[in-house]
């Protein structure tokens, strides 16, 4: 955790505004965004997370974890994911492969447990469609409703899409030459935000099922087109 963080929180109470009213008035503003379905990742998904970061090119990389991370750094990374004390979030394609997915970090430090850094990635085919700042609403729903009051993120000063995500959703930057600490003043859990995360959670897993349903379909008319046309044009003579 930054030391600066306890420093930062008068001045994010003193400048933010409430979170659910910002977002309400984006909202007008813009029109009511598409729902988006956004599914709480695990264990059995560490394979497609490794195989989303292997994905980035140089540059994302850079972007994403501050260095230009090896294929054995983004390994090691993956491998070190706790599912059981954070949160990790992905969007799916209709081929169930992911194109975008965030990291919510919860501080192991018993005095810092009201922070959380998140972090997050999109596939460069899937950007300009709003999957960075859809995640970064679901992890600050996710950290409200776990008692966080602090969401921050650590990011490179060049990194304009992620510190614009953070910028819209009220949060104070704090710029310190190549890098930019962004924080996020979340407010206290409620029974709208407890709801409304129990239906996205419904709703991204009914989504996955239908995507599953349609791949196996689309699976099993693939194979019987293939099997069609190894057959002998006309079909088999018998011998009269």
């Amino acid at each position: 955790m930054n030391t600066k963080t306890d420093a930062v929180r008068d001045r994010v109470d003193a400048t933010s505004v409430d979170q659910e009213a910002g977002v309400r008035a984006s909202n007008e503003a813009r029109g009511t965004p598409p729902i988006i379905p956004i599914r709480s990742l695990g264990e059995h998904h560490r394979a497609q997370i490794l195989s989303h970061l292997i994905e980035l090119d140089e540059r994302d990389r850079y972007l994403r974890f501050g260095f230009i991370a090896k294929d054995e750094h983004i390994a090691r990374y993956v491998e070190g994911l706790n599912f059981e004390f954070d949160e990790v979030f992905g969007i799916t394609n209709r081929k169930l492969v992911l194109i975008a997915v965030a990291h919510l970090a919860y501080s192991p430090d018993d005095r810092r447990r009201q922070c959380a850094e998140f972090g997050v990635s999109v596939a460069k085919r899937a950007r300009g469609r709003g999957y960075g700042a859809r995640l970064f609403e679901r992890a600050a729903m996710d950290a409200r409703n776990n008692g966080v009051s602090l969401m921050f993120i650590h990011a490179l000063s060049e990194n304009s899409a992620m510190l614009g995500i953070a910028r819209k959703a009220g949060a104070v930057l704090e710029r310190h030459g190549s890098e930019t600490e962004a924080y996020l003043r979340l407010p206290p859990a409620s029974l709208n935000s407890h709801m409304t995360e129990i239906v996205e959670d419904h709703y991204a897993q009914l989504d996955y099922r239908l995507k599953a349903q349609s791949k196996q379909f689309h699976n099993m008319l693939a194979a019987f087109k293939a099997l069609h046309h190894s057959w002998p044009m006309g079909g088999t003579k018998h011998p009269e």
